[in-house]
């Protein structure tokens, strides 16, 4: 019988896949035969298919929207079928496909090789550390397996990196923007643009460049975010972000305010005591610190969020509206809450001006520097102070008072929400949820979440780097060679180093993990830990009044870790 080889494209249907994969598996061993498959979710790629598995030839069942000259199968007589057919009756679609070559359909010749295309390329994540280094690193390898020419500029949290030049974008073939926050686009005018999220760059970039190569739309000469006339039958979805995207950028804008803050702020407590910003420590430099830390940094952390979100909704006109906004919002005691709020305000309003306000052209040079700023100040100041800001400041004293009381059972229920929330998808949006409520927190001098979340956060990625070490046979060697650097990254607070061993086995490592964060949370929460700064890992840790209940603080890292590590162990299977 011929060698059996699936892919199934999952997409965002997960679970159907794995399901759907287990049920092809059961009816290739009734018939005493081995398939191997391949199941591509939007949640990362499982059990990957190699060319050197596929050279010797066989059978190819191709279900769901696949490429059909995926130069792994070339050779292979495919046949393809739906996902839901597969779930409905894996046995027949398996018949179908055992049928003699001749009656099924025939394998799509190998895609003949093209010519070697330039493709500059951006990543950026919201906190500039994980996804953007992830991103360019899949988009580099993936550029030169298909035999183009790559360069990838990061936009991380140490500012840009490899910065394309002027010389590389006008020879560049295409752009690709593969970016979870706001990119500015205004050196890119005349070139053929796709825009993207991190995820697809991460989980397949070769189908990323391939996309680009074909689906990349021409911005206009002047290098808005606006399409040339050429491409106007694309839809605006693929140069617009979403809320979620736009909150994101807000935030990536954020945190550098909270970090120096936050680290000045406990270097002054630690040079003058938890009183040092009386006024009778007024003039040590103690005193001083405390005043840049918290009058100066952190007075600045909800302009910043709400103008960068209306920046990434509205570009440049928006930042002033967006940051006045947001200085209202703190006046009003409307704080985090109120930036996002005034922020989208800013950002929607600012872009609606820009898109209906018609001038004439003598005039048109005003508009993004006198006029649109002038009209989205007064829209959002306005709705502010007399509609939204107080109902928004009434909501998040509300929120404060509860975290403030929090105690015993309450305590341990919030731990362990944010705790599971951020091992939930290790970087995505429900753990991104979690990190932006800490983080907005902080700016309201609610630093107990931040401390569980980072623990949280660190839980995964330790977790299974000491699986690795206590139960080697329940991991290839690929995943017990990289222990130590998924283990570095669990101490950097880098949840994402967990995502190569989730993607493998995620129904076995993603409850796994999401068991010991929750733990790791919950017992933050009830200890009162505080942490008051957003990022750094146990690298923070031995700042001084960084971080409060330093012993509990570690046990619950400890703690999650372990559990999840046993846990791990327990779960999966061993490795054949």
């Amino acid at each position: 019988m011929p060698s059996l080889f699936a892919t199934i494209a999952a997409d965002e249907r997960t679970v159907a896949g794995v399901l759907a994969a287990e049920a092809l598996r059961q009816a290739a061993a009734k018939r005493h035969q081995t398939l191997e498959i391949e199941v591509r979710t939007t949640e990362g790629v499982l059990n990957p298919l190699s060319r050197s598995q596929t050279a010797a030839g066989g059978l190819w069942l191709a279900i769901g929207e696949t490429d059909a000259h995926d130069p792994r199968m070339a050779g292979l007589h495919r046949v393809g079928a739906t996902l839901d057919e597969v779930l409905a009756n894996a046995d027949a679609v398996l018949s179908r496909a055992l049928q003699p070559p001749s009656t099924a359909t025939p394998a799509a010749p190998a895609q003949a090789k093209t010519a070697a295309a330039r493709i500059v390329a951006i990543t950026s994540c919201p906190t500039g550390i994980a996804h953007t280094f992830m991103a360019a690193e899949a988009i580099e390898q993936a550029g030169k397996a298909l035999g183009h020419v790559v360069k990838v500029e990061t936009q991380g949290s140490v500012g840009s990196q490899n910065t394309l030049s002027d010389d590389d974008i006008a020879q560049a073939d295409v752009v690709l923007i593969a970016a979870d926050r706001q990119v500015d686009l205004s050196r890119f005018g005349g070139k053929r643009v796709l825009q993207t999220s991190t995820k697809p760059a991460i989980h397949d970039g070769q189908a990323l460049i391939r996309r680009a190569l074909t689906e990349a739309q021409v911005l206009n000469p002047a290098g808005s975010s606006g399409l040339d006339p050429s491409a106007k039958r694309e839809k605006a979805a693929v140069l617009r972000a979403g809320p979620y995207k736009h909150l994101m950028t807000g935030v990536s804008f954020m945190l550098p305010f909270i970090t120096a803050g936050g680290l000045l702020i406990a270097l002054s407590f630690a040079l003058g005591g938890i009183y040092v910003f009386k006024p009778e420590h007024a003039g040590t430099l103690g005193y001083e610190l405390f005043q840049i830390g918290a009058k100066a940094a952190f007075a600045l952390i909800v302009p910043a969020l709400s103008g960068y979100i209306a920046y990434s909704i509205a570009d440049r006109p928006g930042i002033a509206p967006g940051m006045i906004g947001g200085m209202i919002a703190s006046s009003i005691g409307a704080g985090f809450l109120g930036g996002i709020v005034s922020g989208f305000i800013a950002g929607y309003g600012t872009d609606w001006f820009n898109r209906h306000l018609k001038l004439n052209r003598h005039v048109e040079g005003l508009k993004p520097v006198l006029i649109l700023p002038l009209l989205g100040t007064l829209l959002t100041g306005l709705l502010m102070i007399y509609v939204v800001g107080t109902p928004v400041a009434q909501a998040l004293a509300f929120l404060t008072d509860w975290l403030k009381s929090m105690q015993g059972a309450s305590a341990i229920l919030l731990g362990l929400l944010l705790g599971a929330m951020m091992a939930f998808d290790m970087g995505g949006p429900v753990n991104k949820a979690a990190y932006t409520f800490a983080t907005g927190l902080l700016a309201s001098q609610i630093f107990t979440p931040m401390a569980a979340v980072m623990a949280a956060g660190m839980t995964p990625p330790l977790a299974v780097a000491l699986a690795t070490r206590l139960f080697p046979s329940r991991f290839t060697v690929d995943e017990r060679e990289a222990w130590g650097a998924t283990g570095l990254l669990g101490l950097s607070f880098i949840t994402e180093g967990a995502i190569p061993y989730a993607a493998r086995d995620p129904l076995r490592v993603i409850p796994a993990n999401m068991i010991g964060s929750a733990i790791a949370g919950a017992i933050s929460m009830v200890a009162a830990v505080q942490l008051r700064v957003p990022h750094g890992g146990v690298f923070v840790l031995p700042i001084p009044n960084a971080v409060s209940h330093l012993g509990m603080y570690v046990l619950a890292l400890v703690v999650g870790t372990a559990v999840s590590a046993v846990l791990l162990g327990l779960l999966k299977k061993k490795v054949s």
